[in-house]
């Protein structure tokens, strides 16, 4: 029994840790999220196109960082302490809609490997995947799977496949403004989008447009100090 356990438990570290791997240099040509959407949709086509993080303007990424992990760049993959917030929460406020508190890492993790819902086997692959992506890739790896992998409507897949169906422009020419945008709709990209933002959405683009431009300022005045 104790060696079934042991072969069992050295197949899944791996079975996950070799996709990791893999894909610390080669691009994930699809998704776990990509899959099951086509198979809801029963449509195999999709819009999305490839781009490295050189190629992605920097207010896109600066408005994700804000909009979903301002702690992004100073947690290990996962934000305890916003888990154990969202938990209290979703705990004194039963009924209501859940709080989530899944870093980009994380967020990475389930939509490049796992599948949407909400169950503890899921939660907990997640916080493990979580780790080894920290480990094996690093933040700026995590940053340009996510922002490539990320579904941002209904079959648009990547910030270029986003950037040139909403706005019409490639990745790199994303203003402040339409960063934003983008990055609003996230937490529900099928139901919402950014070229018809309704005031809700564009209330919540402000605030994370303000966000991204106050940590912009904080990185260079931190570069002018020589920090």
């Amino acid at each position: 029994m104790s060696r079934l356990l042991a072969r069992i438990i050295g197949a899944f570290v791996v079975l996950s840790v070799l996709p990791v791997v893999v894909f610390r240099f080669v691009d994930p040509p699809l998704t776990s999220l990509m899959l099951i959407r086509a198979v809801e949709t029963r449509s195999p086509s999709w819009a999305r196109r490839w781009v490295p993080l050189r190629a992605v303007s920097p207010a896109l990424l600066r408005a994700v960082v804000a909009a979903e992990d301002e702690r992004f760049f100073v947690h290990h993959g996962v934000d305890w302490a916003a888990l154990e917030r969202a938990r209290e929460y979703n705990e004194r406020w039963r009924g209501r809609r859940l709080r989530g508190a899944g870093t980009i890492t994380m967020q990475c993790a389930r939509t490049v490997f796992l599948w949407p819902g909400r169950s503890y086997v899921r939660k907990a692959l997640e916080v493990y995947l979580a780790h080894l992506l920290e480990l094996a890739w690093g933040k700026q790896r995590i940053l340009e799977v996510y922002v490539n992998s990320v579904e941002w409507g209904d079959r648009v897949y990547g910030v270029e496949a986003a950037a040139e169906r909403y706005f019409g422009v490639p990745a790199a020419r994303l203003d402040a403004w339409e960063s934003a945008l983008l990055a609003a709709v996230l937490p529900n990209p099928r139901r919402w989008s950014p070229a018809a933002p309704t005031p809700y959405l564009r209330a919540r683009a402000a605030l994370i447009a303000a966000r991204a431009a106050r940590e912009n300022g904080r990185s260079r005045r931190v570069t002018q100090r020589g920090d």
